[in-house]
């Protein structure tokens, strides 16, 4: 009578199967979920760089120092501008949040040319990441490094006894304001980096709009202190609908809350769209 063979013992969890996960190719995300995920990844290489050289932060840190102890203690002490009864530094603060964050972002497409000029750019162009993805990332890590800011700017007026609220829900609804703003900024100096080509230019169209972007806003001024052809610059300036929402969360100021997200996240699609039409042209 012949032996009946055994049967095959149950594959091993220890065996081949085990190792499946590195010769199998991973399945593409694909959907909605794409898009957030190349966004996040973006953002995460911006900051890394940051991690590297926190000189920018301090640095940038002085200038909103000296309009808050200067200008703002000077202007205190004159009363020359009506804020409604509203102590001028305190009036000022959001301002100055908002100009620091500008001046973070408005720069920010010298640093896309030289990637151009590096051949970073064209490397990340030939990745599926699509440029929409690419310059919301590098435009949200500009909202952020405007976000760690905006913390060192509260610190340093709530030193200088602005009363400033301590509701942890308007402080927190403070970051998608300084996001928004500074997403659509760093989105416009792309858009003119794609547009001039050269860093050379760029700092000279940046330092050229910088300004009049400021003082074309609220952040020194209320809007009825201003003549009329100055008050409707101002409410085509994103950077007023930013003062504004920073004013009413900050100090409690009436503000248009509804209308000046709206008006920001608006400009901001508008900035993501325009950047990434011309990021083609500039990796040519």
């Amino acid at each position: 009578m012949s032996a009946v063979p055994a049967a095959p013992p149950p594959a091993s969890a220890d065996g081949p199967e085990r190792f499946a996960l590195l010769t199998k190719q991973p399945q593409p995300r694909g959907g909605w979920r794409v898009l957030p995920a190349r966004v996040a990844a973006m953002c995460v290489v911006e900051l890394r760089k940051l991690r590297h050289d926190r000189t920018e932060l301090y640095t940038r840190a002085v200038q909103p120092a000296l309009w808050l102890l200067i200008f703002g203690e000077t202007f205190t002490r004159i009363r020359a501008v009506p804020t409604g009864g509203v102590p001028y530094l305190d009036y000022l603060a959001p301002g100055i949040i908002a100009q620091s964050a500008m001046f973070i972002a408005i720069f920010y497409g010298i640093q896309i040319i030289w990637e151009r000029d590096s051949g970073v750019l064209t490397k990340l162009l030939v990745t599926p990441t699509p440029r929409a993805a690419l310059v919301t990332g590098k435009a949200f890590a500009s909202g952020v490094k405007a976000v760690i800011q905006a913390v060192v700017i509260v610190a340093i007026a709530a030193l200088l006894g602005v009363a400033l609220t301590w509701n942890p829900l308007r402080l927190l609804a403070v970051v998608p304001v300084v996001l928004l703003g500074s997403a659509f900024f760093s989105c416009l100096s792309m858009s003119i980096a794609g547009i001039v080509l050269t860093r050379d230019r760029l700092m000279g169209i940046g330092q050229a709009i910088t300004m009049p972007l400021f003082f074309g806003s609220n952040a020194l001024y209320p809007v009825s202190a201003m003549p009329g052809w100055l008050q409707a610059v101002s409410k085509a300036n994103p950077l007023s609908y930013q003062v504004d929402a920073l004013r009413g969360l900050l100090i409690g100021t009436p503000a248009h809350l509804g209308t000046d997200l709206a008006v920001l996240g608006l400009a901001a699609l508008l900035g993501i769209a325009a950047s990434a039409a011309l990021l083609g042209r500039l990796a040519r």
